[in-house]
């Protein structure tokens, strides 16, 4: 198999996209399965308006055959009339490779560059003296919820939340323990996303009862709660607390201000010294990205 023609097939036909790559991967699954020479006539539907055969249940699946959990495209390419031309390009060059074709090696290229793409995705934080610290908290956390819209079931926000706790309680405690943010607490068996002490920090961008029941159990087990939440859910939080009897008992913080006034105040309230402790916070929590997620797009790109 000539490599080379694959790779030059991608870059000439700009083939970088989660849409495009959707399509690369389902196809040469459907390929492998299907006899040589392809008639690309095959995997036209009956309209001729799409490519057949895509769909975002079969996407999922053969990326989780991968070892990928996260959507790629939701529409799996289905929406892209470019991809007509596209497929009876590719299966142009299929045909044209030297028996027997390798499917398995040319999908694992396609997966790597799915991988890449996923990888090159981080979040971005840009370095601005007139922005507050809480405005540039509030933009990672709008950054990750719309990824969330664009990927239903994952939880990117939750995500950016706990491990920016994580990272400010790291600058305090270096030896804090810390978590991937999926591992469940009744999983683990602690009593909170942190322990700390006598104190358990939970992190939520949704307060709900199941919290408010942990908070209970962390009150009769000794413990002093605290939920740490988005600004727009603290009203949400003590009013649960409130009705749950023990609003008097727990903290509620919102992450911005948490995050705020650590900064500035080990900024010496200086707008350099700020910068940098907030570049020591970013460097931190994407430390702990990469020892504790397996979504490397979680991180933080800082241009400080």
């Amino acid at each position: 198999m000539d490599w080379n023609d694959l790779e030059d097939f991608r870059i000439s036909n700009k083939i970088k996209g989660k849409g495009a790559l959707a399509l690369m991967v389902q196809l040469t699954r459907s390929f492998s399965k299907d006899s040589l020479p392809i008639d690309p006539d095959d995997y036209v539907t009956g309209k001729q308006g799409q490519v057949a055969g895509l769909g975002e249940g079969n996407l999922k699946k053969i990326l989780a055959d991968h070892g990928i959990q996260r959507q790629l495209a939701k529409e799996a390419g289905r929406t892209n009339r470019g991809n007509m031309g596209l497929m009876r390009m590719y299966a142009e060059l299929i045909n044209n490779m030297e028996a027997p074709v390798d499917f398995e090696a040319i999908e694992e290229y396609w997966i790597r560059h799915v991988l890449e793409y996923f990888a090159g995705q981080p979040f971005k934080l840009t370095r601005d003296s007139s922005r507050s610290v809480t405005d540039a908290v509030n933009g990672l956390l709008e950054q990750a919820a719309n990824r969330q819209k664009e990927n239903p079931g994952m939880k990117y926000a939750g995500s950016v939340l706990q491990h920016l706790v994580a990272a400010k309680l790291e600058l305090l405690m270096p030896t804090v323990e810390i978590h991937g943010a999926s591992d469940a607490d009744d999983q683990t068996g602690r009593e909170g996303d942190f322990i700390i002490d006598d104190t358990a920090i939970h992190c939520t961008t949704a307060p709900a009862n199941l919290l408010i029941e942990k908070c209970k159990a962390n009150l009769s087990h000794g413990l002093h709660p605290i939920i740490v939440t988005i600004s727009d859910r603290v009203i949400t939080a003590r009013t649960l607390l409130e009705d749950a009897g023990i609003g008097q008992r727990v903290e509620v913080w919102d992450l911005q201000q948490f995050l705020s006034t650590n900064v500035y105040e080990h900024g010496c309230f200086n707008s350099k010294y700020r910068h940098d402790v907030l570049a020591e916070l970013i460097s931190n929590y994407n430390g702990i990205i990469d020892e504790f997620e397996t979504d490397p797009s979680l991180r933080i790109e800082y241009d400080a």
